[in-house]
């Protein structure tokens, strides 16, 4: 198995100028260390938020170039396993945030992770919920910071992105060019603060490439279900594109009309939060799986 250290490997921006830090074939299986989303720069109580370079925030490994990919393809990237360090960071403060304008200077929680538990205080501990923050591939006309979400996945901030789920990424460019980053120990829909339990890790990978298949947002399947993924300026747009999507596919991949698979998502699907505190908001629309095993759907 191919590994790729987060050291000398790290991008700020997706963008298919970015040298590939690694070549794969379809169907290999990587692992990718990440630093956190703060490049590691806090790692104990004596650094100060005053030293943190904020233009070296939400690093991505890679990227990565898959040989077969090619735009308007599709990459299939299965999470088999994500590892995390023993200790994550918290921040609350100004402009960051739901409540950043009731903060009037910057924060920061050390939380150490022992026995799959966050250790918030003496008085809290709580179970971890690992997942990827920033993943993506190369957009195909302009550079987008690590830090905002678009159709080319990015800083979606999207609690279902975890161990076992499979992520669906559309192909902008040759070699799709995959990054990945920001890992979380804990973090709520929303992420409200900012931040979740950021943390450095690794994750093991299966990266494959569907042909004849293209997509124009993330996909993601996971256990519950088939969640579409959309970032957009304001959150109603990202709620009401991604919910397009779901009832679009289900309308493709059914009997259904229309208007049925409307009112069948109107009855059972979810409109979820992933985040709404980066450039993008970023919303989720989910198919259940009992719908999808009905009509016995299945993912490309």
């Amino acid at each position: 198995m191919k590994k790729l250290s987060a050291k000398n490997n790290t991008i700020f921006a997706f963008s298919k100028n970015n040298k590939p830090a690694l070549f794969i074939d379809s169907g290999e299986t990587i692992e990718v260390e990440t630093l956190d989303a703060l490049s590691n720069q806090i790692r104990g109580e004596e650094d100060m938020i005053s030293g943190i370079d904020w233009n070296h925030i939400n690093p991505a490994t890679g990227p990565i170039y898959v040989n077969e990919a090619r735009k308007g393809d599709t990459l299939k990237v299965t999470i088999e396993k994500i590892n995390i360090d023993d200790q994550g960071v918290l921040l609350a403060g100004p402009d960051l945030g739901m409540l950043g304008d009731e903060f009037t200077e910057m924060t920061k929680k050390i939380v150490q992770i022992k026995d799959d538990q966050v250790v918030f205080n003496d008085k809290l501990s709580f179970p971890i919920t690992k997942m990827i923050g920033v993943i993506g591939v190369a957009p195909e006309h302009v550079d987008i910071p690590c830090g905002t979400p678009e159709s080319h996945g990015g800083n979606m901030d999207t609690t279902v992105i975890k161990e076992g789920s499979v992520l669906y990424l559309p192909v902008f460019v040759d070699g799709a060019l995959l990054a990945l980053g920001d890992f979380h120990g804990a973090m709520g829909d929303g992420e409200i603060s900012g931040t979740g339990v950021e943390i450095a890790g690794s994750a093991v990978l299966k990266v494959e490439v569907v042909k004849e298949q293209t997509i124009e947002h993330p996909i993601v399947k996971y256990a519950e279900g088939l969640s579409f993924i959309v970032s957009k300026e304001i959150l109603d747009e990202a709620v009401k594109e991604s919910t397009k999507q779901a009832v679009h596919f289900l309308e493709r991949h059914t009997d259904l009309s229309l208007e049925e698979a409307a009112m069948l998502m109107s009855a059972v699907g979810q409109a979820q939060i992933s985040q709404v505190v980066d450039p993008l908001m970023t919303a989720r629309f989910l198919i259940p799986q009992f719908v999808l095993d009905a009509y016995h759907i299945k993912v490309f």
